[in-house]
Formats: structure tokens, C-alpha cells, sequence
């Protein structure tokens, strides 16, 4: 099928072997590539109730027919697995450059599976799979992780015309449930304990090279779909936005509306929320736009610190998501402090969405009497101390490294710990934008914000934010959109470019195939079907469906609650018109 390899990689780690295999074209029309496959193949191979750390829990490594060509947005790679974290499905993504590399390497997804004896790095090329001893790598940071695989293991760009490498980092070495995989320093699979799964098989790194493109059916009409695309897009109001300020333009927004986590969910927005905004941090520090490969978006801060006591600090970021949990939710107020716990997380190779609420869990346990540790909300010093604490499973540490259920249940704090299905929220308060509150319910692996980003149209005025009937059928149109981006492995930022009507035109470039956007919408289903079933086959009820009782019960000082009776409407208004059971089960 044209758009595809039509090839698998499957390496067992045990025996230092691998296969490759053929993907036939009827798997791929159902499911497309990315997600899509990937899901299926996990269907297909994980056993049920498997260990997340157990050999036969597979992880995935998957890209889709928009890598590595010319088409925009399209230069992400995902990863698939069973969460140690929440014990559901699991789906992280990154972007930047090495994604091209992985595709590069002529495979729709790359299966690892089985347990090494020592600490391996998989060279992974066209024609297969070398096993180089990575004994040496285990133990450093992610950033010179990275850097010594493609040192000690990568051929010469003569040989091969793409080459990178994702690595891990302590956290993911010592399971940490919420490590991350990290390529091109700052770039990261960060959600869900991807990392640990990793670590579990004790794979340091993975080293991808090769020089493979994927042949469209029609080349010429890509590379001028492609050209018409940039020149239409280029001026967007959005893009010219994420170029500008990236996501740090969502402090200002979020707090303004009163809709930004703060003092760990019992506020709205805060009171140095102008400290840590994006406005500042541009003005302060030098801070400029950085893209991943076929961008012109550009959303990536690339800044170096230019005061303070992290002066001369690198990095790219910190993202909207990491200043919303520890600048909100653990009330730091210097945005160069926020960066350097950034730097700290990325390091160690560690989650700050999971990081930050967990360490504001901590801080507002013990700011009530019902732990004791010495830490307070805006002390970053303390709070960095956490982190390493966390990351050598040391003393409080070493519960925090299992995640909020096991903190929770260990402390008796299920009370006050917010999560769906083990996975924090992201920075939308959903007391405020209750699609979000649909949004974190129904996501299958727990309280995701990318599942629909449906904070945009409520912030955009598209739907109002306080509003519960309609709400679900909106919110499945765009779900179902971005499980077509994700089987693409398009950006999520190409979400007000990449319209139904131009996810159709250009599929129908790559694949040759008529495609139309009622096939789209089944394929879409079909995926959502499937994540379903995998997540039902681990156990899933209505109540992970559920936010926390604590959400329902209080109300943002600023205005704004999502009582529980106006959520189980829109849950079961979701499951309607999802043709599930009122249990949530898929029936039609």
C-alpha cells in the first residue's frame, strides 16, 4: 500500500534476535499506521493482566505515512505499551528529528520484546538489528545517553543519510513508573512510564539509522500539496502564535479565565502568575523559536537563562504543562526555578506533568498535618531534592516513584489526589472547562489533555466552557480527528490546519486509495474500538471513567465547579453516541 513499508520489526531482547515481517495492506486500510497499527499489533501479541514490566509486555515504537516526506507537522514518532504507571493502555509521542531516523530505518513499527541479561543498545538499520553492549551508557542522564549511542554506535552519515537516538535516563533504569524516552535532548515521550518499560528490558538507548522514504502515490502532487500548504499557513493567526511565545502563552490565558491548577487543584490561578508567564520569561531570558523537522511552526523555546542564580541554564522549554505543575501546582514563582526543576526532570529522564503534581501532592499533604516532610509550596530547592529522592527511591521517595495510586492508597490520600485511571491532569481545570472534564474521563490512558485538546474550543468561544448538553458530540468529532493525526503521527499544533477536508486530499496523495471522511471516521472509531477493548481486557469499569470525588465536591475560589451529576451527563451522553453500554462497553 502506497504510504507504507508494509514491514514490522520484531526484536526479542532474550535471545538477541529478530524478525521482520510483512504487514498485509488489509490491516493497514483498517488502521492506517502509528496508532492505529500499533494498537492492533498490541491487541494482537500482549496477553491480558500481562506485568507492565514483565518480558511479555511489548513496547512499540511506531511512525505513519506523514514521516519523513514532505508534508507538514508530520515528523513524530510514537510509543505504545502497557502503563506501569496506570496499568491501562499506554501512548506517548515526540517530535523533533529524530523521528525522520526511525522512519528512515523502512519499518511502520518496531516491536521490542523479552528482557536483556545486561544493559543492551539495538542498532537498528534497513536490513536489521546489532546488539551493542550498553553496560557502559547505564547510569548517565539522558542528554549524555543520547549523545555517547550515536558516539560509540552509529555509523557515518556516508553510510546512512538519517541517524538518532532515544535514550533513557536513571529514573527509567530505577522503573521509576512515569520515566520518560528522550531524543534530541529536550524532546521526550513523556507520559504514561514509557521509559520504565524500557528500563525494564534494560535498553539504555536505541540507535536508528538509514536511509528509506516512503513512496506516495502521487510524489508530485505531495511535494505540491505540500508547497500550497505552507504558503496558505504560514500567516495563521495560531501559528504565528505558537512561533511567537509557544505554549508559555497559556499561563496568561488560563489564569486570566481562572482555569489554571494552582496550590495543587485548590485554585484557578495565582497570584505571580505574571512571574512565570510566558510575556516575562520572552522579556527576561533569551529565548527563541525551535522546530522539529518539516515545521514552520516553530513552538519550541530554545532559551538560555540570562539572570538569576541558573544563569547560562539551557534548554528548550519549559513548556506550558511543566510551569503549570510546579509554577502552579507547587507555587513556584521565579520562572528561571521552574526551568532549572525542567532541566532536573529532563535530566534524569522523568515526567513534570506526573513530577510536579506529585510533588504538590506532598507539599499540600504535609502544609495539612497528614505527612511529615520537610517541603513548602515555592521552594524549589526542596522540591529538586524531592525529585532526586523520587528518582533514587529513596526514603518518601521511593513510594512517589510508584505513582499517585500507590502514594495515595500508602498515605491515605486518595481524598485529595486528583487523577484519572493513575494519570494526573494536565493544566485545564475542568471545574472551569467542563469538556475537559469529559476529556480527562473518557481519555484511555487516564486524565490526557491531547486526547481531544478540547480546551481550544472552549476557550475559542466555539462551545461555551460552562455548557454540558452537545458537549459530547463535539468533543467526539475532534477525539476522532486527532486519532487520525496520531495515526499519521501528525503534530498536534497542525490541528486547526489539518482540516477533515485536507486529511482526505492529502491521504488520498499518499495512499492512492478513496479515501473519504466517512473512512476516516470509521478508521478513527475503529482505533478508539480497539484502545477500548485493550483497556477493558486490563479491567476497566465506569468508575475509571470518573474524575476524583474532590473535583465534584469543591468549588474554585475564582468561580467555577463540575458537580458529578452534570459529568455522568455528559459520560453517558459520550457512551450514547458512542454506541456503548451504559457501562461503557462497545456494543455496536
Amino acid at each position: 500500500m502506497y504510504g507504507f513499508y508494509n514491514r514490522i520489526l520484531t526484536i526479542q531482547l532474550t535471545t538477541q534476535e529478530y524478525v521482520i515481517e510483512t504487514v498485509s495492506d488489509d490491516v493497514l486500510e483498517k488502521c492506517l499506521g502509528g496508532k492505529g497499527l500499533a494498537t492492533h499489533l498490541l491487541l494482537e501479541r500482549n496477553p491480558a493482566g500481562v506485568d507492565p514490566f514483565a518480558q511479555e509486555n511489548n513496547l512499540i515504537v511506531a511512525t505513519g505515512p506523514f514521516c519523513g516526506g514532505r508534508l507538514w507537522g508530520g515528523s513524530r514518532y510514537g510509543v505504545y505499551t502497557k502503563s506501569p504507571l496506570t496499568g491501562y493502555y499506554s501512548e506517548s509521542y515526540s517530535g523533533g528529528r529524530v523521528p525522520e531516523a526511525i522512519d528512515a530505518t523502512g519499518f511502520d513499527a518496531i516491536i521490542f520484546t523479552g528482557k536483556s541479561e545486561k544493559p543492551v543498545v539495538p542498532v537498528i538499520t534497513p536490513e536489521g538489528v546489532e546488539f551493542k553492549d550498553g553496560s557502559a551508557l547505564w547510569g548517565m542522564d539522558t542528554f549524555t545517553a543520547e549523545a555517547e549511542a550515536m558516539s560509540r554506535f552509529a555509523c557515518d552519515t556516508a553510510t546512512f543519510s538519517k541517524r538518532g537516538a532515544i535514550a533513557i535516563g536513571p529514573a527509567g533504569e530505577n522503573l521509576v513508573k512515569y520515566a520518560i524516552i528522550a531524543n534530541d535532548k529536550w524532546r521526550c515521550a513523556g507520559r504514561t512510564g514509557v521509559g520504565a518499560v524500557l528500563g525494564s528490558k534494560l535498553v539504555k538507548a536505541v540507535v536508528f539509522q538509514g536511509d528509506r522514504k516512503r513512496e506516495y502515490a502521487d510524489m508530485e502532487g505531495v511535494a505540491n500539496y505540500a508547497k500550497k500548504f505552507a504558503s496558505d499557513n504560514r500567516e495563521h493567526p495560531g501559528v504565528k502564535a505558537y512561533k511567537k511565545m509557544g505554549t508559555t502563552m497559556m499561563v496568561s490565558l488560563m489564569n486570566t479565565v481562572g482555569a489554571f491548577p494552582a496550590k495543587y487543584w485548590s485554585q484557578g490561578s495565582c497570584e505571580h502568575w505574571e512571574d512565570i508567564s510566558g510575556e516575562k520569561f520572552h522579556a527576561e531570558h533569551d529565548v527563541k523559536p525551535h522546530a522539529c523537522a518539516k515545521c514552520f511552526m516553530a513552538c519550541g523555546r530554545m532559551a538560555t537563562l540570562k539572570k538569576g542564580r541558573h544563569k547560562g541554564l539551557k534548554l528548550e522549554g519549559p513548556e506550558y504543562e511543566t510551569i503549570y505543575s510546579f509554577g502552579g501546582l507547587c507555587m513556584v514563582e521565579d520562572m528561571g526555578e521552574v526551568a532549572w526543576l525542567n532541566d532536573i526532570c529532563d535530566r534524569l529522564g522523568m515526567d513534570t506533568i506526573t513530577a510536579g503534581n506529585l510533588c504538590g501532592l506532598v507539599i499540600e499533604a504535609v502544609s495539612q498535618g497528614r505527612i511529615e516532610y520537610d517541603i513548602e509550596y515555592g521552594n524549589a530547592d526542596q522540591i529538586a531534592q524531592l525529585l532526586q529522592m523520587i528518582n533514587d527511591r529513596e526514603g518518601i521517595g521511593e513510594v512517589l516513584a510508584d505513582g499517585i495510586l500507590s502514594a495515595a492508597k500508602e498515605w491515605e490520600l486518595e481524598d485529595l489526589a486528583v487523577h484519572v485511571k493513575g494519570l494526573e491532569p494536565a493544566g485545564y481545570d475542568p471545574r472551569k472547562l467542563k469538556g475537559m472534564g469529559l476529556t480527562f474521563g473518557t481519555s484511555p490512558r487516564g486524565a490526557c489533555h491531547l486526547r481531544t485538546t478540547f480546551y481550544k474550543p472552549e476557550l475559542s468561544g466555539l462551545i461555551p466552557p460552562e455548557r454540558v448538553n452537545e458537549k459530547a458530540v463535539m468533543l467526539i468529532d475532534y477525539e476522532d480527528r486527532l486519532n487520525i493525526f496520531d495515526t499519521l503521527t501528525l503534530c498536534r499544533f497542525y490541528r486547526d490546519l489539518y482540516s477533515w477536508e485536507e486529511l482526505v486530499e492529502s491521504l488520498r496523495l499518499v495512499t492512492g486509495q478513496p479515501i473519504t471522511k466517512e473512512g476516516l471516521q470509521e478508521i478513527a472509531r475503529h482505533i478508539l474500538h480497539m484502545t477500548r477493548m485493550f483497556n477493558i481486557g486490563e479491567g476497566l469499569t465506569v468508575e475509571q471513567d470518573r474524575l476524583p470525588k474532590r473535583l465534584y465536591k469543591e468549588v474554585l475560589p475564582e468561580g467555577g465547579s463540575l458537580p458529578e451529576d452534570e459529568m455522568e451527563y455528559m459520560l453517558q451522553d459520550y457512551y450514547l453516541l458512542r454506541g456503548w453500554s451504559k457501562e461503557g462497553i462497545p456494543v455496536s
